[in-house]
């Protein structure tokens, strides 16, 4: 049968389909516009599948809330031109508005709701990648529930937050928390809600930074007190190029490698317990002030901390969750 102009613009319309994508459904399902849809959509998840290994970088963050709910999702694509269409936008809107009404659990839960067309998010994603040609998936879906919640986009729309308070605050100070939420990346709201297996990680990388810093100064020592600067020796290359430049005379060489390995380990096995954990402790309370959103210096007034900020505006008022994502962590 003929395949007229108008025909492959009414396919269009329903699908969103490249003009010759269209066509070609349309001449396949001998004019069957239900059957062509469907060629349209197997023919996106053909592609998905092709391209399932390749790596989404691009894409669209975005926050909907709606009363004490909100949500932070994310559709990725490969590229910048794709994320810049139209299409794509439209794409992650309807995805974002389909995440606020439904609510559901997890991503899974996302990808069943319907659309506004009556399609799945997950129909749709596998539809504009066939349309595209290139990888898209659903990034990230992330929800909060609270009294009051607030949010941020950073204008490239690659990175946002949605930020949780225990009560209703001014709209400006919620949008600055979540601006902080965003461009600091904290680990957790406090020290106290901070996971243990990222306290107990650097506890250990403290404890074996301060280890290595202490071994370490007690070599410089050992090597100035026989005249030889650590500069020069503090790594077998250094010895070995400084030697042949004339910086360090053989018998030079050969005496600051036998001190960093006496002096090294005669340090290393009578280091005082208490003071590589004291020094330790001191490091990790650092870690909480720079990685935990309550203590973490305001970035627009590092007199303050985040958590005093807040209590500036309303002593009540505290964060008691956030969610944060980005394409390119």
């Amino acid at each position: 049968m003929e395949i007229t102009a108008k025909d492959v613009m009414k396919l269009r319309q329903m699908t969103s389909a490249g003009m010759m994508d269209c066509k070609k459904a349309l001449i396949e399902a001998e004019g069957d516009f239900n059957k062509a849809v469907e060629i349209i959509r197997e023919k996106g998840k053909l592609v998905a599948a092709k391209r399932a290994d390749r790596e989404t970088t691009e894409g669209a963050v975005l926050a909907r809330i709606d009363g004490g709910k909100a949500v932070l999702v994310c559709l990725g694509c490969e590229t910048d031109f794709v994320s810049a269409t139209p299409d794509f936008k439209a794409l992650a809107d309807e995805i974002a508005d389909a995440a606020i009404k439904a609510f559901p659990a997890d991503a899974e839960g996302l990808k069943a709701a319907a659309c506004s067309n009556g399609h799945t998010v997950e129909e749709e994603i596998s539809a504009q990648t066939g349309k595209t040609g290139e990888k898209h998936v659903l990034a990230c879906y992330q929800t909060l529930e609270a009294p009051y919640i607030a949010q941020y986009i950073h204008f490239n729309g690659k990175l946002g937050s949605i930020v949780a308070f225990n009560k209703a605050v001014p709209e400006e100070v919620g949008k600055n928390v979540a601006m902080q939420v965003t461009s600091m990346n904290p680990v957790a709201v406090n020290k106290a809600e901070c996971p243990q297996e990222v306290v107990d990680q650097e506890k250990a990388v403290a404890i074996q930074k301060t280890k290595e810093e202490l071994v370490k100064k007690a070599v410089e020592a050992a090597l100035k007190k026989v005249g030889i600067n650590p500069a020069h020796v503090d790594s077998e290359d250094h010895i070995e190029s400084n030697t042949a430049k004339g910086w360090l005379t053989p018998e030079q060489a050969a005496q600051a490698r036998e001190i960093i390995k006496t002096v090294g380990e005669e340090k290393a096995a009578s280091l005082p317990e208490q003071m590589v954990e004291n020094i330790a402790n001191g490091r990790v309370q650092k870690f909480f002030k720079e990685q935990t959103l309550e203590e973490q210096d305001y970035v627009w007034d590092n007199k303050v901390s985040v958590s005093q900020y807040i209590a500036s505006v309303d002593k009540e008022a505290k964060v008691v969750a956030f969610k944060r994502f980005s394409l390119s962590d």
